[in-house]
């Protein structure tokens, strides 16, 4: 199948922060750095942004905003999602009149008048999916968004998301690590014509040689902040599939090659500075074969 999506996306969930959760607010790249950050990428060709507004508390989209307006991308494309709590102790979720009231401050924030893609951040077991969809759909026709979609959900959850409505995206986590979404997820969206959009493309840095077996975490990573996500990840047949990796080449740019070769999958990244965009610039220029990206897939 033809690509219809960029490949590589840029990932600002560590804008001001470090993703929704409110305890690391104001943890993450500064304004100064998420400008040097989104230069580079722009530069590069990366020219579709993925914010949410809980992101660093609404610090990443305003960051983002400000630079739209310092560098009038000409060309820009945006998408941003809602769910999370802006704050300790505000409200969450995808009730109708907590997802106009969002996208309103979303644009605020983004200094635009339309997303290109909204998604919803998280699955709402409290609101009816026939009632997310109106709401979104509401949001189309107003002309506030262009599209919609879904992000953490399994394929239940999915295939009642799009027997309610057009949702067009699925953003969910996959990568050699994790993968989970080729049993059901993939598969559907390929069916049904549905944008797959994998983040944590390098489960949490497990993937770039961050981590070493019997040594200890570098500090102020993924395993020192938010580990739990990651733990079962400290097994010997873990370590083993990794030096295997390694001894085939840089493991984040073969990592990502791997995503980038599947054309049913868009890869977001999430860099913390220029440096780290490397990799994907070097899985773009430099694609997998078949015969290479069946090697990788076997070894783990």
């Amino acid at each position: 199948m033809d690509r219809a999506y960029p490949p590589v996306l840029l990932g600002c969930g560590n804008f001001g922060g470090v993703g929704s959760a409110p305890a690391f607010f104001g943890r993450g790249e500064n304004q100064e750095q998420a400008f040097e950050l989104m230069d580079a990428a722009w530069e590069a060709g990366l020219t579709w942004f993925d914010t949410a507004d809980a992101y660093g508390g609404g610090r990443s989209e305003t960051y983002i905003g400000e630079w739209i307006r310092s560098r009038r991308p000409d060309g820009l494309r945006l998408t941003t999602k809602t769910f999370y709590r802006m704050n300790d102790g505000e409200d969450l979720g995808l009730a109708p009149a907590r997802v106009r009231r969002q996208i309103d401050t979303s644009l605020q924030r983004l200094g635009v008048e339309r997303v290109d893609l909204y998604l919803g951040h998280e699955w709402d077991p409290d609101v009816p999916a026939a009632e997310v969809v109106g709401v979104f759909e509401e949001l189309v026709a107003a002309g506030k968004i262009g599209a919609y979609g879904v992000s953490n959900v399994d394929a239940a959850q999915l295939g009642e998301a799009l027997e309610a409505g057009a949702f067009s995206a699925v953003q969910n986590s996959y990568s050699l690590l994790d993968r989970e979404q080729e049993r059901e997820i993939l598969p559907l969206c390929s069916e049904r014509g549905v944008w797959f959009q994998a983040f944590s493309p390098l489960a949490g840095g497990w993937l770039t040689g961050k981590y070493r077996r019997g040594e200890a975490v570098p500090d102020g990573s993924r395993m020192t902040m938010r580990p739990e996500a990651y733990e079962h990840f400290r097994d010997d047949r873990i370590y083993d599939a990794l030096e295997g990796l390694e001894r085939r080449g840089d493991m984040a740019t073969l990592a990502l090659a791997w995503l980038i070769a599947d054309p049913r999958v868009s890869v977001v990244i999430g860099p913390r500075n220029p440096k780290q965009l490397q990799p994907a610039l070097a899985a773009l220029a430099n694609p997998l074969s078949p015969a290479e990206r069946d090697a990788l897939t076997a070894l783990f």
